[in-house]
């Protein structure tokens, strides 16, 4: 078994070179968007980040940091009409690293129960401020302005919630030892490993494409949705090109292929299969009713009032905005425990996002304004938050423009070769 520091710089070297790939000349900034800064205790990795990045040719390493304790102690006692407040100075670094076709690494390292017990009224005003001010960055990243990569750092009260049954130090250490696991990062060659498993996964994307389905049909205990399909829909999968012209993998771990729904499109009823932790706040067995592509009807046994919230921030983020296929034999998913993270926990599952779509799922989206991207079925929204649906007992069929239907997944795996 490799020591810490070795998987750490083994993981930061993937980083830096399969998820990224920097160029020389480059900048990179490395940022939360969900804290507002990276946490304090994901430091080790941020500095072997920061020194593979230099090693590759980076010209400057810039870091926005934050204390997420601070966000808590913010809803906690801040004046309750001050949650309009925002410092903008963090997004405006963002905004010249895209303007300049630099790089940006987000460090994923949250408790998912930080704001679980706060008033959601006072969350949810904090977040929808966020979201307004941070919506340049998330166009220009939704859109893949420049070389972008989201990846997870572990953290005490996170790994406690993974592996509650362990003492703090020791889940510490073991949700390190599973991040490195999921990200291949303790293979004898992590870059050989990732290789073949992007070409998997690239094969399944242009596959799907091909197929041009119109709909696909999702069947499951709790689960019977139709998802519409626009004309000139892509399948895309791990490597992508940015408008800077490198291509780059968007998340570390990845198993997913994904494409973008018709926003009225969307009719029944749909189960999410794990919790999800959105804004601090744990939600649990929820599901949504569409009907025309519109949530309807929202419902959960934990976190519905959060969960309202989130379908209410503005009008698209009551339609969907991403249909993503991932079989249920997964790595991530064969570990057989939640990591209360999206990033990680999509992973493992089929699932859905609420809110903006991916232009680049749309050809020719680019360019459109918003209104002629949804014209053509996209969706426009500040939020995009993914949930789990998938199981061993999902099956989902596509639907050709003459009605035909082709089986997809069955028992939640894939049902044809590619």
């Amino acid at each position: 078994m490799s020591s810490f520091d070795e998987l750490l710089n083994q993981y930061a070297r993937l980083i830096i070179h399969v998820g990224l790939n920097l160029r020389k000349g480059q900048r990179l900034i490395i940022n939360n968007a969900s804290t507002r800064g990276v946490p304090l205790h994901a430091a080790p990795l941020v500095r072997a980040v920061a020194r593979e990045a230099y090693q590759a040719g980076a010209r400057y390493v810039d870091v926005i940091w934050n204390d997420e304790e601070l966000i808590r102690t913010r809803v906690q006692y801040a004046p309750a009409d001050s949650f309009g407040e925002y410092s903008d100075s963090h997004v405006s670094a963002l905004l010249d690293v895209m303007d300049k076709g630099d790089a940006l690494l987000t460090i994923r390292s949250n408790n998912p129960n930080l704001l679980s017990d706060l008033d959601p009224e006072r969350v949810g005003a904090m977040q929808k401020t966020h979201l307004e001010k941070f919506a340049p960055v998330s166009m220009g990243i939704t859109g893949n302005k420049i070389n972008w990569l989201v990846v997870a750092a572990s953290s005490p009260e996170w790994a406690m919630k993974v592996f509650p049954d362990l003492p703090r130090e020791q889940a510490f250490d073991k949700l390190w030892e599973a991040i490195f696991q999921i990200t291949r990062a303790d293979r004898p060659d992590p870059v050989a490993a990732w290789e073949e498993h992007v070409q998997n996964l690239l094969k399944r994307a242009h596959y799907l494409t091909a197929r041009n389905y119109s709909a696909l049909h999702y069947m499951a205990p709790g689960t019977d949705l139709t998802v519409g399909l626009p004309p000139g829909h892509r399948w895309i999968s791990a490597r992508e090109q940015a408008q800077n012209g490198i291509e780059f993998i968007a998340n570390l771990p990845t198993e997913e292929v994904f494409s973008l729904p018709h926003r009225d499109q969307v009719d029944g009823v749909v189960s999410a299969s794990m919790p999800l932790s959105y804004s601090g706040t744990l939600l649990e067995d929820f599901s949504f009713t569409f009907e025309k592509g519109r949530v309807t009807k929202v419902s959960a046994r934990k976190g519905e009032a959060m969960l309202r919230k989130l379908v209410e921030t503005d009008e698209g983020a009551s339609h969907l905005g991403e249909v993503a296929l991932v079989p249920f034999t997964s790595p991530i998913s064969q570990r057989g425990h939640l990591f209360y993270d999206p990033l990680i926990d999509e992973n493992a599952s089929c699932h859905l996002a609420v809110g903006r779509a991916y232009r680049i799922n749309l050809d020719g989206a680019q360019d459109l304004s918003d209104d002629e991207f949804m014209q053509r079925g996209g969706n426009v929204s500040l939020t995009h938050v993914d949930f789990m649906i998938g199981s061993n007992q999902m099956n989902i069929d596509g639907i050709r423009e003459d009605g035909a239907r082709e089986p997809v997944m069955r028992a939640g795996e894939w049902a044809f070769d590619a």
